[in-house]
Protein backbone atom coordinates (compact mmCIF):
# COMPACT_ATOMS: atom_id res chain seq x y z
CA UNK A 1 0.00 0.00 0.00
CA UNK A 2 1.62 3.57 -1.09
CA UNK A 3 0.82 6.60 1.19
CA UNK A 4 0.35 10.00 0.88
CA UNK A 5 -0.57 13.31 2.26
CA UNK A 6 -3.50 14.27 0.05
CA UNK A 7 -5.72 12.52 -2.97
CA UNK A 8 -7.07 14.01 -4.85
CA UNK A 9 -10.25 12.52 -7.42
CA UNK A 10 -10.98 14.01 -10.23
CA UNK A 11 -8.64 15.66 -12.61
CA UNK A 12 -10.63 18.20 -14.49
CA UNK A 13 -9.80 22.19 -13.63
CA UNK A 14 -11.11 21.90 -9.61
CA UNK A 15 -9.01 19.05 -9.15
CA UNK A 16 -6.27 20.06 -10.80
CA UNK A 17 -6.14 24.10 -9.27
CA UNK A 18 -6.60 21.92 -5.73
CA UNK A 19 -3.66 19.44 -6.51
CA UNK A 20 -0.89 22.27 -7.45
CA UNK A 21 -1.74 23.83 -4.61
CA UNK A 22 -1.90 20.42 -1.90
CA UNK A 23 1.17 19.51 -3.65
CA UNK A 24 3.35 22.40 -2.34
CA UNK A 25 2.21 21.44 1.53
CA UNK A 26 2.53 17.52 1.22
CA UNK A 27 2.76 14.79 -1.23
CA UNK A 28 -0.33 14.72 -3.24
CA UNK A 29 -2.00 12.32 -6.08
CA UNK A 30 -4.50 13.16 -8.04
CA UNK A 31 -6.76 10.61 -9.88
CA UNK A 32 -8.62 10.88 -13.21
CA UNK A 33 -10.93 8.17 -14.48
CA UNK A 34 -10.75 9.12 -18.04
CA UNK A 35 -7.61 8.98 -20.44
CA UNK A 36 -7.46 12.16 -20.73
CA UNK A 37 -7.63 14.67 -17.60
CA UNK A 38 -10.74 17.04 -18.29
CA UNK A 39 -12.26 14.58 -20.69
CA UNK A 40 -16.02 16.32 -19.23
CA UNK A 41 -17.09 19.49 -18.29
CA UNK A 42 -13.54 20.93 -18.31
CA UNK A 43 -13.07 20.54 -21.83
CA UNK A 44 -16.25 21.68 -23.06
CA UNK A 45 -16.35 24.97 -21.25
CA UNK A 46 -17.06 28.03 -22.86
CA UNK A 47 -14.23 29.88 -21.40
CA UNK A 48 -15.98 33.40 -19.84
CA UNK A 49 -14.17 35.44 -16.45
CA UNK A 50 -17.46 37.88 -16.13
CA UNK A 51 -17.94 39.11 -12.73
CA UNK A 52 -21.52 40.37 -13.74
CA UNK A 53 -23.02 37.54 -14.20
CA UNK A 54 -22.34 35.43 -10.71
CA UNK A 55 -23.81 36.39 -7.65
CA UNK A 56 -22.81 36.36 -3.97
CA UNK A 57 -19.68 34.06 -2.96
CA UNK A 58 -19.45 32.65 -6.51
CA UNK A 59 -18.90 36.69 -7.76
CA UNK A 60 -15.93 36.62 -5.09
CA UNK A 61 -14.32 33.58 -5.41
CA UNK A 62 -14.27 35.21 -9.30
CA UNK A 63 -13.17 38.56 -8.58
CA UNK A 64 -10.49 36.45 -6.62
CA UNK A 65 -9.20 34.48 -8.74
CA UNK A 66 -8.54 37.64 -11.28
CA UNK A 67 -4.76 38.12 -9.69
CA UNK A 68 -3.89 34.41 -10.53
CA UNK A 69 -5.37 34.75 -14.27
CA UNK A 70 -3.75 37.86 -14.87
CA UNK A 71 -0.37 37.11 -13.21
CA UNK A 72 0.80 33.50 -12.97
CA UNK A 73 3.58 32.21 -11.18
CA UNK A 74 6.50 32.20 -13.49
CA UNK A 75 6.58 29.55 -15.43
CA UNK A 76 2.94 28.63 -15.23
CA UNK A 77 1.67 29.37 -18.79
CA UNK A 78 3.79 30.22 -22.27
CA UNK A 79 0.51 32.33 -22.98
CA UNK A 80 -1.30 35.02 -21.18
CA UNK A 81 -4.09 33.28 -19.70
CA UNK A 82 -6.73 35.68 -20.38
CA UNK A 83 -7.84 37.56 -23.53
CA UNK A 84 -10.60 40.72 -23.87
CA UNK A 85 -14.11 39.67 -24.75
CA UNK A 86 -16.23 42.06 -24.11
CA UNK A 87 -20.04 40.54 -23.17
CA UNK A 88 -23.31 41.98 -24.18
CA UNK A 89 -26.28 40.93 -21.38
CA UNK A 90 -28.99 41.75 -23.92
CA UNK A 91 -33.07 41.93 -22.81
CA UNK A 92 -36.54 42.57 -25.04
CA UNK A 93 -39.06 44.79 -23.52
CA UNK A 94 -40.35 42.28 -21.59
CA UNK A 95 -36.86 41.91 -19.54
CA UNK A 96 -36.01 45.15 -18.85
CA UNK A 97 -36.78 44.65 -15.25
CA UNK A 98 -34.30 41.69 -15.20
CA UNK A 99 -31.50 43.84 -17.23
CA UNK A 100 -31.99 46.57 -14.38
CA UNK A 101 -31.66 44.28 -11.42
CA UNK A 102 -28.71 42.69 -12.70
CA UNK A 103 -27.10 46.18 -13.00
CA UNK A 104 -27.79 47.14 -9.95
CA UNK A 105 -26.37 43.94 -8.10
CA UNK A 106 -23.84 44.02 -10.43
CA UNK A 107 -22.00 47.63 -10.22
CA UNK A 108 -21.22 46.95 -6.12
CA UNK A 109 -18.35 45.13 -6.94
CA UNK A 110 -18.17 44.69 -10.91
CA UNK A 111 -17.68 47.32 -13.58
CA UNK A 112 -20.59 47.38 -15.89
CA UNK A 113 -22.62 49.50 -17.97
CA UNK A 114 -26.20 49.38 -18.29
CA UNK A 115 -27.27 50.68 -22.03
CA UNK A 116 -30.62 51.26 -24.22
CA UNK A 117 -30.90 49.18 -27.56
CA UNK A 118 -29.44 51.49 -29.70
CA UNK A 119 -25.95 51.40 -27.92
CA UNK A 120 -26.49 47.33 -27.66
CA UNK A 121 -26.60 48.01 -31.23
CA UNK A 122 -23.42 50.13 -31.79
CA UNK A 123 -21.72 47.23 -29.37
CA UNK A 124 -22.72 44.37 -31.49
CA UNK A 125 -24.28 45.65 -35.11
CA UNK A 126 -25.46 41.98 -35.58
CA UNK A 127 -28.38 42.59 -33.08
CA UNK A 128 -31.78 43.01 -35.16
CA UNK A 129 -33.01 46.40 -35.21
CA UNK A 130 -35.70 47.12 -32.38
CA UNK A 131 -34.88 43.51 -30.47
CA UNK A 132 -33.06 45.03 -27.63
CA UNK A 133 -34.46 47.19 -25.27
CA UNK A 134 -31.85 47.19 -22.50
CA UNK A 135 -28.10 45.84 -22.12
CA UNK A 136 -25.37 45.45 -19.57
CA UNK A 137 -21.61 45.66 -21.12
CA UNK A 138 -19.56 44.38 -19.55
CA UNK A 139 -15.91 45.93 -21.09
CA UNK A 140 -13.41 43.92 -18.79
CA UNK A 141 -14.63 40.52 -19.34
CA UNK A 142 -12.52 37.91 -20.54
CA UNK A 143 -11.72 34.45 -22.02
CA UNK A 144 -10.28 31.88 -20.61
CA UNK A 145 -7.28 29.62 -22.08
CA UNK A 146 -8.75 26.62 -20.61
CA UNK A 147 -6.22 24.46 -21.82
CA UNK A 148 -3.67 26.84 -20.91
CA UNK A 149 -4.77 27.08 -17.16
CA UNK A 150 -5.39 23.42 -16.86
CA UNK A 151 -2.50 22.15 -18.13
CA UNK A 152 -0.49 24.80 -16.03
CA UNK A 153 -2.01 22.95 -13.23
CA UNK A 154 -1.27 19.51 -14.02
CA UNK A 155 2.49 20.65 -15.35
CA UNK A 156 2.64 22.74 -11.88
CA UNK A 157 1.26 19.17 -9.89
CA UNK A 158 4.18 17.68 -11.64
CA UNK A 159 6.83 20.12 -11.12
CA UNK A 160 6.11 20.52 -6.83
CA UNK A 161 6.19 16.51 -6.47
CA UNK A 162 2.62 15.48 -7.19
CA UNK A 163 1.65 13.22 -9.39
CA UNK A 164 -1.00 12.46 -11.85
CA UNK A 165 -2.37 9.08 -12.88
CA UNK A 166 -4.75 8.66 -15.71
CA UNK A 167 -7.23 5.44 -15.95
CA UNK A 168 -7.49 5.57 -12.36
CA UNK A 169 -11.08 5.79 -11.72
CA UNK A 170 -11.49 4.82 -7.70
CA UNK A 171 -12.88 1.46 -7.05
CA UNK A 172 -13.38 1.60 -3.71
CA UNK A 173 -12.73 4.40 -0.85
CA UNK A 174 -12.78 3.03 2.75
CA UNK A 175 -12.10 5.12 5.89
CA UNK A 176 -9.85 4.47 8.79
CA UNK A 177 -8.41 5.24 12.00
CA UNK A 178 -5.55 7.61 10.13
CA UNK A 179 -7.90 8.68 7.42
CA UNK A 180 -9.00 7.12 4.05
CA UNK A 181 -7.37 3.90 1.73
CA UNK A 182 -8.68 4.39 -1.92
CA UNK A 183 -7.98 1.73 -4.63
CA UNK A 184 -8.53 2.89 -7.89
CA UNK A 185 -7.25 0.28 -10.96
CA UNK A 186 -4.12 -1.21 -9.72
CA UNK A 187 -3.26 1.31 -6.78
CA UNK A 188 -3.85 1.17 -2.96
CA UNK A 189 -3.25 4.68 -1.56
CA UNK A 190 -3.65 5.52 2.10
CA UNK A 191 -3.64 9.36 2.69
CA UNK A 192 -5.10 11.53 5.68
CA UNK A 193 -7.26 13.48 3.28
CA UNK A 194 -9.51 13.00 0.34
CA UNK A 195 -10.46 15.80 -1.96
CA UNK A 196 -13.93 14.83 -4.17
CA UNK A 197 -13.21 16.66 -7.21
CA UNK A 198 -15.43 14.25 -9.12
CA UNK A 199 -17.27 16.89 -10.71
CA UNK A 200 -20.95 15.21 -11.98
CA UNK A 201 -19.70 12.22 -10.40
CA UNK A 202 -18.92 13.76 -6.82
CA UNK A 203 -22.13 12.06 -5.31
CA UNK A 204 -20.92 8.54 -6.44
CA UNK A 205 -17.69 9.10 -5.16
CA UNK A 206 -19.13 10.10 -1.94
CA UNK A 207 -21.43 6.73 -2.13
CA UNK A 208 -18.21 4.72 -2.14
CA UNK A 209 -16.62 5.93 0.73
CA UNK A 210 -20.42 5.73 2.84
CA UNK A 211 -20.51 9.67 2.57
CA UNK A 212 -23.74 11.26 3.05
CA UNK A 213 -24.54 12.97 -0.95
CA UNK A 214 -24.78 16.39 -1.41
CA UNK A 215 -27.78 16.11 -3.35
CA UNK A 216 -25.60 17.04 -6.32
CA UNK A 217 -27.47 17.63 -9.79
CA UNK A 218 -25.57 17.34 -13.14
CA UNK A 219 -27.26 19.77 -15.91
CA UNK A 220 -26.92 19.14 -19.41
CA UNK A 221 -25.96 22.41 -21.93
CA UNK A 222 -25.74 22.20 -25.49
CA UNK A 223 -23.15 24.04 -28.03
CA UNK A 224 -22.12 24.66 -31.36
CA UNK A 225 -20.25 26.21 -33.33
CA UNK A 226 -21.13 28.16 -37.27
CA UNK A 227 -19.25 30.13 -39.38
CA UNK A 228 -19.37 34.04 -39.40
CA UNK A 229 -20.27 35.70 -42.42
CA UNK A 230 -18.24 39.02 -41.11
CA UNK A 231 -15.33 39.63 -38.83
CA UNK A 232 -15.47 38.45 -35.47
CA UNK A 233 -12.60 40.41 -33.96
CA UNK A 234 -13.92 43.09 -31.45
CA UNK A 235 -17.42 41.55 -31.24
CA UNK A 236 -18.81 40.70 -27.86
CA UNK A 237 -20.47 37.68 -26.52
CA UNK A 238 -24.04 38.21 -25.95
CA UNK A 239 -26.10 36.25 -23.51
CA UNK A 240 -30.20 36.61 -23.10
CA UNK A 241 -30.65 37.81 -19.82
CA UNK A 242 -32.39 34.84 -18.77
CA UNK A 243 -29.80 32.48 -20.14
CA UNK A 244 -32.36 31.34 -22.94
CA UNK A 245 -29.21 31.38 -25.59
CA UNK A 246 -26.16 33.32 -26.03
CA UNK A 247 -22.82 33.10 -29.28
CA UNK A 248 -19.55 33.88 -28.34
CA UNK A 249 -16.95 35.04 -31.30
CA UNK A 250 -13.93 33.26 -32.06
CA UNK A 251 -11.99 33.02 -35.27
CA UNK A 252 -13.92 33.18 -38.18
CA UNK A 253 -17.06 31.48 -36.13
CA UNK A 254 -19.21 32.20 -33.72
CA UNK A 255 -19.92 29.28 -30.62
CA UNK A 256 -24.03 29.20 -30.04
CA UNK A 257 -25.56 27.52 -26.76
CA UNK A 258 -29.24 27.51 -25.91
CA UNK A 259 -28.00 27.76 -22.57
CA UNK A 260 -30.27 24.96 -21.23
CA UNK A 261 -30.17 23.03 -17.77
CA UNK A 262 -31.72 19.60 -18.89
CA UNK A 263 -31.17 17.13 -15.38
CA UNK A 264 -30.01 13.77 -15.92
CA UNK A 265 -28.02 11.24 -14.10
CA UNK A 266 -23.66 12.39 -14.78
CA UNK A 267 -22.59 9.81 -17.91
CA UNK A 268 -20.75 11.41 -21.11
CA UNK A 269 -23.17 13.78 -22.25
CA UNK A 270 -23.83 14.04 -26.32
CA UNK A 271 -25.83 16.89 -27.92
CA UNK A 272 -29.47 16.94 -28.86
CA UNK A 273 -30.90 18.41 -31.81
CA UNK A 274 -33.89 19.64 -30.98
CA UNK A 275 -31.48 21.98 -28.26
CA UNK A 276 -29.42 22.60 -31.31
CA UNK A 277 -32.06 23.77 -33.71
CA UNK A 278 -33.67 25.78 -30.59
CA UNK A 279 -30.74 28.13 -30.00
CA UNK A 280 -30.05 28.50 -33.89
CA UNK A 281 -33.92 29.95 -33.83
CA UNK A 282 -33.38 32.26 -31.13
CA UNK A 283 -30.09 33.84 -32.37
CA UNK A 284 -31.51 34.11 -35.62
CA UNK A 285 -34.55 36.15 -33.81
CA UNK A 286 -32.40 38.66 -32.22
CA UNK A 287 -29.45 39.08 -35.00
CA UNK A 288 -29.43 39.33 -38.26
CA UNK A 289 -27.20 36.16 -38.92
CA UNK A 290 -28.23 33.04 -41.18
CA UNK A 291 -26.93 29.92 -39.81
CA UNK A 292 -27.21 27.89 -42.35
CA UNK A 293 -24.50 25.08 -41.31
CA UNK A 294 -23.45 23.90 -37.92
CA UNK A 295 -19.65 22.58 -37.90
CA UNK A 296 -19.98 21.13 -34.69
CA UNK A 297 -21.77 20.62 -31.76
CA UNK A 298 -21.52 18.94 -28.27
CA UNK A 299 -22.92 18.95 -24.72
CA UNK A 300 -21.19 18.95 -21.13
CA UNK A 301 -22.74 18.83 -17.71
CA UNK A 302 -22.94 21.41 -15.19
CA UNK A 303 -23.62 20.53 -11.60
CA UNK A 304 -25.16 22.24 -8.53
CA UNK A 305 -27.10 21.53 -5.21
CA UNK A 306 -30.31 23.20 -4.20
CA UNK A 307 -28.62 26.40 -3.46
CA UNK A 308 -26.96 26.35 -6.63
CA UNK A 309 -23.70 27.77 -4.58
CA UNK A 310 -20.77 25.42 -4.82
CA UNK A 311 -19.84 23.02 -1.95
CA UNK A 312 -15.87 23.39 -0.45
CA UNK A 313 -15.06 21.91 2.83
CA UNK A 314 -14.32 18.91 5.16
CA UNK A 315 -16.86 17.15 5.93
CA UNK A 316 -17.99 17.74 9.44
CA UNK A 317 -19.23 13.99 9.83
CA UNK A 318 -16.73 12.24 7.88
CA UNK A 319 -13.07 13.69 9.17
CA UNK A 320 -10.58 13.89 5.70
CA UNK A 321 -13.29 13.54 3.32
CA UNK A 322 -13.01 17.35 1.69
CA UNK A 323 -16.04 18.19 -0.78
CA UNK A 324 -14.88 20.40 -3.76
CA UNK A 325 -17.98 20.32 -6.12
CA UNK A 326 -21.15 22.11 -7.63
CA UNK A 327 -19.48 24.68 -8.73
CA UNK A 328 -21.35 24.88 -12.13
CA UNK A 329 -20.79 27.33 -15.00
CA UNK A 330 -17.99 28.93 -12.55
CA UNK A 331 -15.74 26.17 -12.14
CA UNK A 332 -13.27 27.93 -14.76
CA UNK A 333 -12.89 31.00 -14.07
CA UNK A 334 -13.27 30.88 -9.99
CA UNK A 335 -10.44 27.94 -10.36
CA UNK A 336 -7.74 29.92 -8.65
CA UNK A 337 -9.45 30.69 -5.45
CA UNK A 338 -11.23 27.52 -4.91
CA UNK A 339 -8.03 25.56 -5.19
CA UNK A 340 -6.42 28.25 -2.94
CA UNK A 341 -9.87 27.65 -0.57
CA UNK A 342 -9.69 23.56 -0.88
CA UNK A 343 -5.93 23.10 0.37
CA UNK A 344 -6.62 25.97 3.22
CA UNK A 345 -9.26 23.91 4.31
CA UNK A 346 -8.09 20.68 4.05
CA UNK A 347 -4.46 21.91 6.41
CA UNK A 348 -5.44 24.93 8.15
CA UNK A 349 -9.61 24.75 8.14
CA UNK A 350 -9.88 28.24 7.83
CA UNK A 351 -10.01 30.65 5.01
CA UNK A 352 -6.93 32.50 3.88
CA UNK A 353 -7.31 36.01 4.45
CA UNK A 354 -7.26 37.17 1.01
CA UNK A 355 -10.30 35.60 0.18
CA UNK A 356 -12.07 36.27 3.22
CA UNK A 357 -11.30 39.89 2.74
CA UNK A 358 -12.77 39.29 -0.81
CA UNK A 359 -15.71 38.03 0.65
CA UNK A 360 -15.66 34.35 0.84
CA UNK A 361 -17.27 32.60 3.72
CA UNK A 362 -16.44 28.82 4.59
CA UNK A 363 -20.16 28.74 5.86
CA UNK A 364 -21.67 30.03 2.99
CA UNK A 365 -19.80 26.74 1.11
CA UNK A 366 -20.05 24.18 3.93
CA UNK A 367 -20.63 20.76 2.82
CA UNK A 368 -23.30 20.07 5.98
CA UNK A 369 -25.66 23.18 5.36
CA UNK A 370 -27.07 20.49 2.33
CA UNK A 371 -28.03 18.48 4.75
CA UNK A 372 -30.15 20.44 7.54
Amino acid sequence: METADFVVIGGGIAGAAAAYELAALGTTVLLEREAVAGYHTTGRSAALYTEAWEHGVVRSLTIASRPFLENPPPGFADYPLLSPLPVLLIGRQDQVQTVAALADDATALANVTLVDGGAAAEVCPLLQPGYVAAAILESNAMEIDVNGLHQGYLHGLRDRGGELRLNAGVDTLRRTQAGWVVTAGESTISAGVVVNAAGAWADVVARLGDVEPVGLVPYRRTAFVFPSPTETTGMPMVVDVDEEFYFKPEPGRFMGSLAEEMPMEPHDVRPEEIDVALAIDRIQAATTLEIRHVARAWAGLRSFVADRLPVVGMDPEYPGFLWLAGQGGAGIMTAPAMGALAAALATEGQVPADLAAAGVSATALAPDRMRV
